[in-house]
């Protein structure tokens, strides 16, 4: 019987296959080619790639490695160059590139000094290295840290260099906040083209310049923040309306009414701000509006608050301490002083036995003006706190304001100081003299102010460009 033995050109064949199907296992996994590109080098840690390697690339396995995005990005590229954004000479970065196909469409169309990084929070290169950077495929819109992309992208791209971003954020709240992240540079076009994917027909493409030194001290002088640009006043009318009647029950027009409000993040996107920040003042209890209505109904588009929640009242700050919100035990005020408080005393049968009132902190008063230690607290300067703590240009800030009365004087303060400025979307309760509950026909005297004075503090609120909405 013949003994059966395996040739040598078959267990050749055997071997070549099994190395090839490891190399092929091997560039599926990983997609990428890590070279070192003139002096813009790239340490192991970083996925850095040419394109002239990416002929490597195994087309078949990544949803985005065929050749329709690089004739996309070819054309995109094209109009670039016809509208001298992009030149042949320019040392280009294609940022967050997934399969490299931006970068091989810049060789493609001759700019060949262009290399792409995915997957760094810092670009590994030095200050002032690239003529053109592109961060498409909305790389920006899903940065966890917007501010510090734009920091890397401002360090390495040269003066007068041109970056070009795709998102699919449209309104102009978004184009505001994406323009404030690059402070050093100027905003040049912002159009809408064709989008690749089906699901997205159309996309925004931002173009922004590197201004050079002198160019930069004159464009930070001329830039104003409080002045209110003309779509902040269109979300504005978009809101609801003011309620014009008094109403005889506030707090069922509250519940009404929050039915219909236009919240500020259900019209805009928030996505490019750096922090996202909610300021309870006069909180109460955790329950009464952060838990109950913050935590629960305000859209977040997916971001994580700051929540602060300022609350003189003793009475709340333990409960504070167990809910993991930064609590102020103290009163906003107009400055830093000694002021003193009274808790509404109504006199019920269910207060009585609480042996204290409904935890409402009256209006705050000077201490000059009141002798003895009862009821003393501490009041601070509240825009000045404010000031210190919101970076107009990168945070989303939400404030809800319920400080028994004092809101005439800590919005004149807010306003004066131009702390009013930092503030996007505010919920106000305005305290007047309401009608009394047990005496029909007579109003309370607790509070000065009118039902029409209150409505003149919100129209002079949405007037000035202060997205302001009611609250009770």
């Amino acid at each position: 019987m013949e003994t059966f033995t395996l040739k040598p050109h078959f267990l050749g064949n055997i071997l070549v296959r099994l190395v090839s199907f490891v190399i092929l296992v091997f560039l599926a996994r990983f997609a990428y080619i890590f070279t070192v590109k003139g002096n813009k080098s790239c340490n192991s840690g970083d996925l850095c790639f040419i394109p002239e390697a990416l002929t490597l690339t195994i087309s078949g396995e990544l949803p985005d490695s065929g050749t329709g995005h690089r004739n996309y990005y070819y054309s995109v590229f094209q109009d670039l160059i016809a509208d001298g954004y992009l030149s042949p000479n320019s040392q280009s970065l294609c940022i967050e590139t997934l399969t490299g196909q931006d970068v091989a469409a810049l060789i493609d169309i001759g700019v060949i000094d262009s290399i792409g990084i995915y997957n760094k929070s810092s670009q590994p290169f030095d200050d002032n290295a690239f003529d053109f950077e592109f961060a498409g495929n909305g790389v920006l819109d899903r940065s966890e840290q917007p501010v510090e992309f734009a920091k890397e992208v401002s360090r390495t791209l040269k003066p007068g260099g041109i970056l070009v971003i795709h998102t699919i954020a449209k309104d102009n709240y978004s184009l505001n906040s994406l323009v404030q992240l690059f402070n050093n540079c100027k905003l040049v076009r912002s159009l809408e083209i064709d989008s690749y994917a089906m699901w997205q027909p159309s996309i925004r493409q931002v173009i922004f310049k590197k201004v050079t030194g002198l160019e930069q001290m004159d464009f930070k002088k001329s830039r104003n923040y409080c002045v209110v640009p003309e779509y902040k006043r269109e979300l504005i009318r978009k809101a609801e309306g003011i309620i014009v009647k008094e109403p005889l029950k506030p707090w069922i027009t509250l519940k009404r009414n929050l039915r219909n409000v236009k919240y500020l993040s259900e019209m805009v996107d928030i996505s490019f701000k750096n922090r996202y920040i909610y300021v309870d003042v006069g909180a109460r209890s955790y329950s009464s509006s952060i838990g109950s209505w913050f935590n629960r109904q305000y859209p977040k588009q997916n971001k994580t608050f700051e929540v602060y929640a300022i609350e003189a009242d003793k009475e709340f700050h333990d409960e504070y301490r167990k809910k993991g919100v930064n609590l102020l035990p103290y009163a906003a005020w107009l400055r830093n002083e000694t002021l003193f408080f009274e808790i509404m005393r109504e006199q019920t049968r269910k207060n009585v036995e609480k042996g204290r009132g409904m935890g409402r902190v009256q209006s705050a008063q000077s201490s000059l003006n009141f002798v003895g230690d009862l009821n003393k607290i501490l009041g601070f300067d509240f825009a000045g706190w404010l000031m210190s703590l919101v970076n107009e240009e990168s945070d989303y800030l939400v404030v809800k304001m319920d400080v028994e009365g004092t809101e005439f004087h800590l919005i004149q303060k807010l306003i004066e100081s131009g702390a009013i400025c930092l503030i996007d979307e505010l919920f106000l309760e305005c305290h007047y003299n309401r009608w009394q509950r047990c005496c029909p026909g007579k109003r309370s005297t607790k509070y000065d102010k009118t039902y029409t004075e209150c409505l003149e503090l919100f129209s002079s609120l949405r007037d000035i460009g202060i997205l302001v909405h009611q609250w009770w």
